[in-house]
C-alpha cells in the first residue's frame, strides 16, 4: 500500500473513532483521536493538493485546539 493511502485510511479510522467518542460523551479524548484523523487528512490534502480535503480538515484543527485549551484551562 503506498505511504498517501495508508495515511488516509488510517486517518479515517481516527476521524470515525473521533466521532465514536463524541456520540458516547468521551471528552476530551475524542478531540484528540478526531483531530489526529483530522492532521493526518490535512497532510494527505496537501500533499495530494486537493483543496477541498485540504480546506475541511486544516479548518478542523483550531477548533480542536480551541476544546483542547478549553479543557485544560477548566480543568
Amino acid at each position: 500500500m503506498d505511504p498517501i493511502k495508508f495515511l488516509k485510511w488510517t486517518s479515517t479510522v481516527f476521524v470515525l473513532s473521533g466521532i465514536v467518542l463524541t456520540s458516547v460523551n468521551i471528552f476530551p479524548l475524542n478531540i484528540i483521536i478526531h483531530g489526529i484523523g483530522a492532521l493526518g487528512w490535512t497532510i494527505a490534502g496537501y500533499v495530494t493538493k486537493d483543496k477541498a480535503l485540504l480546506t475541511n480538515f486544516l479548518l478542523q484543527l483550531p477548533i480542536f485546539a480551541f476544546g483542547i485549551t478549553r479543557y485544560l484551562m477548566n480543568g
